[in-house]
């Protein structure tokens, strides 16, 4: 399937208040500008989306939001907005809410609200991907630094042995590569989102290198994605 092929889709920005790591995350300046705004300039720059939406429980979000583009048609329930809410649940709602005030939607992009590192390219290669396959969703994926065959554990006297004894005299390049969700965006269709399928396990991956993403959960991270966003010539620098 060509990705110019008409398909109505919609961009769904997940962003609540109640952050506690990094109190007020999606809002805070990041080189100058509140975070959030790079997942919503880069969807509105790809072309892709009829609408992108930003799911907050949370007047200040909502007014960002707004002011740089974005659409929040309804705020979120507290019910949906806890520690424990997931994912799925949140663009579940969007997609009965955009429904309900008639935005149709053959396919669903959740975007991560702390992707300041994400490209256009991303969304556009990884769409093509996943209309080119039979997945049910498409997201990115990075190759694992070192291979997890080869993991170590560490006992109450610091002494160290493998996961996997079998692995210990195995070559790295003899190993099978590995990779873990790169936590950016999940394309998936409507009616996949809808049907409780296992999103991570029902996938085709799209590899993107580990110099581009990093996942955003401390201070510690947050310093590292400002210096590593300064270091590239790009839209943040």
């Amino acid at each position: 399937m060509n990705i110019n092929t008409r398909r109505h889709a919609i961009a769904v920005i997940p962003a609540r208040g109640g952050s506690k790591r990094i109190p007020r995350k999606n809002v805070k300046p990041f080189l100058g500008k509140p975070m959030i705004t790079y997942a919503i300039s880069t969807a509105l720059e790809s072309g892709l989306f009829d609408h992108v939406i930003v799911s907050t429980d949370d007047d200040e979000i909502s007014e960002v939001a707004i002011s740089f583009g974005a659409e929040v048609p309804f705020l979120r329930p507290a019910s949906l907005s806890d520690d424990y809410t997931v994912t799925v649940t949140v663009v579940q709602h969007a997609i009965t809410k955009c429904s309900d005030i008639g935005w149709a939607s053959d396919y669903v992009c959740c975007i991560y609200p702390c992707v300041p590192l994400l490209q256009t390219t991303d969304l556009q290669r990884s769409l093509q991907i996943f209309l080119d396959s039979n997945a049910k969703f498409c997201y990115p994926v990075v190759e694992f630094e070192s291979p997890i065959q080869r993991a170590l554990l560490m006992d109450n006297n610091g002494g160290l042995s493998f996961v996997n004894p079998k692995d210990e005299l195995t070559r790295t390049q003899d190993l099978v590569t590995t990779f873990h969700d790169a936590g950016q965006f999940y394309w998936g269709s409507t009616e996949s989102w809808l049907s409780e399928t296992k999103m991570h396990s029902n996938a085709v991956g799209y590899p993107i290198p580990t110099w581009r993403t990093i996942d955003i959960d401390t201070f510690d991270d947050w310093k590292r994605a400002e210096i590593l966003a300064k270091s590239l010539d790009s839209k943040l620098s």
